[in-house]
């Protein structure tokens, strides 16, 4: 198999990072297999094409104050897209470490031989992950370092786990994935503060920058509501039965009156003829 330039120097160049970093992996599937093969596979799964985080940041999308974090991460998945699968994986056309080797492939075949397609240099998981992640962080701060970074490191670990990458692809990768958010950062700056000198009259920018998901009630609003209105409605249904109670109590009272005066009528006539 005929290398380029490229991959010749990455091979040759780290070679003993890769053959160590790839040979604990291969250790730690003997040793625990049966937990760690599915849970890699499921990890890699995820960041198939930047599936978790395009998915975060529709969801993103439909809430004003969360929308300029959603485009900056579907900018920074685009750049590392293009980085990656377009520019450098062509170029650099390195091929897999089950295609190179045979020991890898043996090591490959161990843990299921997972299908894998295109060149290995560099990560296209580890890139989306890198990407998604800075650009959270330049966004919305730095309170999704700690959860990001672990999100990053399991998605370099399983690529190599799974022998689909070299460990110095998913190195590279997590540099250019760094890099794609720093980019989709400046372009969302730039993005935004163009609708916000635009808005204000009521027109396609402040459409884009207010309307969302968050305008629809509430959950707690719409049973305030319905409380609200069953108080309102209250008031006449007891006002309905408060009279109809008087109308029966008159209604009573007036029966018993005749009654008592027809007694009394009758009565009196008694004794008038007795005496």
């Amino acid at each position: 198999m005929s290398l380029t330039a490229d991959a010749l120097w990455l091979n040759s160049f780290f070679s003993w990072y890769d053959n160590a970093i790839l040979s604990l992996a291969h250790k730690l599937a003997e040793w625990a297999g049966s937990v760690l093969t599915p849970f890699n596979r499921f990890v890699t799964f995820m960041g198939e094409l930047g599936l978790l985080f395009i998915l975060l940041a529709l969801v993103m999308l439909l809430f004003p104050r969360w929308r300029r974090a959603g485009v900056c991460v579907l900018f920074s998945i685009l750049v590392g897209a293009l980085i990656t699968n377009l520019l450098l994986k062509n170029q650099v056309a390195r091929p897999r470490p089950f295609e190179a080797s045979e020991l890898f492939r043996e090591w490959w075949q161990f843990v299921g031989a997972p299908a894998e397609s295109g060149y290995s240099f560099p990560s296209g998981h580890v890139t989306a992950a890198a990407a998604g992640v800075s650009s959270l962080c330049l966004i919305r701060g730095r309170r999704w370092f700690i959860p990001g970074a672990i999100w990053v490191l399991l998605m370099m670990f399983s690529r190599n786990y799974l022998m689909a990458h070299y460990p110095s692809d998913v190195l590279f990768a997590l540099f250019i994935g760094i890099f794609s958010g720093f980019i989709a950062a400046a372009i969302t700056h730039l993005v935004f503060s163009i609708l916000e000198k635009r808005s204000g009259d009521g027109g396609v920018c402040d459409f884009l920058l207010e309307t969302g998901f968050e305008e629809l009630p509430s959950p707690a609003t719409l049973k305030e509501k319905l409380s609200a209105a069953k108080s309102a409605a209250e008031p006449s249904s007891g006002s309905a039965h408060t009279e109809k109670s008087s109308r029966h109590v008159a209604n009573k009272i007036t029966s018993r009156s005749v009654r008592a005066r027809s007694s009394s009528s009758a009565g009196s006539s008694n004794y008038q003829g007795k005496h």
